[in-house]
């Protein structure tokens, strides 16, 4: 995939504008200038491991809130799914549906997986630190759930 090379650090995060829940439409441009944005990209709404991360991020809310920084969630589930795994879990930031996986291409996570066998195509669990000014500021490919969260918020507690 030739469009994994353009998503680096400093270079400005792919736009995108997407159904979510619960807000209803979420842009990235919404936050420039304002606020941080870590995007964190995950395979399927209501799994071990996404829910392990999902809650971790939950957990952890206020450290992102006190560093000016919005926390996104973003899988190929549809928004109906997004609210039950949401009101599963009390998730307090917002989900988006990246239903036909455009986004996950544009930042290089929508990748062949090899499961029992089987060949497929799915989302890669990763991480991309956006700056006020909409640059990359860091990523965290092919993300291990147990510590993931402490190290983003390491990673941001830099940027201030």
């Amino acid at each position: 995939m030739s469009e994994t090379s353009t998503v680096s650090v400093g270079k400005s995060a792919p736009a995108f504008n997407l159904k979510a829940y619960p807000e209803g439409k979420i842009k990235l441009s919404q936050f420039k200038g304002e606020k941080n944005v870590v995007l964190y990209f995950y395979p399927k709404d209501d799994t071990p491991g996404c829910t392990t991360e999902a809650c971790s991020f939950r957990d952890n809310l206020n450290t992102f809130d006190d560093a000016d920084t919005v926390v996104l969630g973003i899988s190929p589930d549809s928004v109906e799914s997004h609210e039950k795994f949401t009101n599963k879990f009390s998730l307090p930031f917002p989900l988006l549906a990246d239903e036909d996986h455009a986004i996950a291409e544009k930042y290089g996570v929508w990748v062949e997986k090899n499961s029992f066998g089987q060949k497929r195509m799915g989302v890669q669990r990763s991480t991309f630190l956006i700056d006020k000014n909409g640059k990359i500021a860091a990523i965290w490919p092919k993300v291990k759930v147990d510590g993931h969260v402490e190290e983003v918020a390491a990673k941001l507690a830099e940027l201030e």
